[in-house]
């Protein structure tokens, strides 16, 4: 997913519609210099002022360091604990970043490595936060192996409202750290699984910044 534009390209239908639909609004309000169609105007205004900001897609610098794990999601960690079953078919630290519809939310590659497999589940939509949204809700996953052979996993999980997960790579892929990958929309979250014997430097509540906030390390 390489994307430089101020604006997830995913983003561009919501966009064009909603900027049309206000500039048709204020148009029609002032050609017919009507009180009625103003407010329908604003409305349409406020609402493509949101999209514009949901879908913005900020420039990222990686850290320097090689070893780091960076953070796939902006957003708030609300899980840091080590779990028996994961993806990866074997215990596992695992992160996870809670997104609201008022974060970035194009994801971003942890790690580098090569795309050994990718999976989709269909699913519910519980609370992104709930505990059972990592095995029940609706989800997008791929494992990555890195250096030494040693595997990771990210899983994009949808939440109550976000209906839509977009993931590009496929199996063979080769992912550079910090490029984009995906997008999910409209609040979410994103469950990485490292190693299990990988120290966090992240704890619950921290703020995370896509592509910049280091998660762990893997020396």
């Amino acid at each position: 997913m390489n994307n430089s534009s101020p604006f997830a390209r995913e983003g561009y239908p919501f966009i064009a519609f909603s900027v049309g639909l206000t500039l048709l609004l204020a148009f029609s309000a002032w050609i017919l210099s009507s009180a009625i169609l103003a407010f329908p105007a604003v409305l349409s205004l406020l609402v493509a002022l949101f999209v514009l900001y949901f879908f913005r897609n900020p420039e990222r610098t990686a850290p320097a360091d090689s070893a780091a794990v960076i953070a796939p999601a902006d957003g708030t960690v609300i899980v840091v604990e080590r779990v028996p079953e994961t993806p990866l078919g074997s215990p596992a630290l695992k992160i996870s970043i809670f997104m609201s519809v008022f974060n970035v939310h194009v994801n971003r590659v942890p790690f580098n490595g090569k795309v050994i497999d990718t999976s989709h589940q269909q699913g519910k939509f519980f609370d992104a936060r709930d505990g059972r949204a990592s095995c029940e809700n609706e989800r997008n996953g791929i494992i990555l192996e890195i250096t030494g052979g040693v595997r990771i996993a990210f899983v994009q999980i949808a939440g109550l409202v976000a209906r839509r997960i977009i993931s590009y790579p496929h199996v063979g892929d080769l992912l550079v750290r910090g490029e984009r990958y995906g997008l999910i929309r409209f609040g979410s979250r994103v469950d990485v699984y490292l190693p299990p014997d990988v120290e966090p430097l992240v704890k619950l509540g921290d703020k995370t910044v896509a592509g910049e906030t280091v998660l762990a390390r893997i020396v």
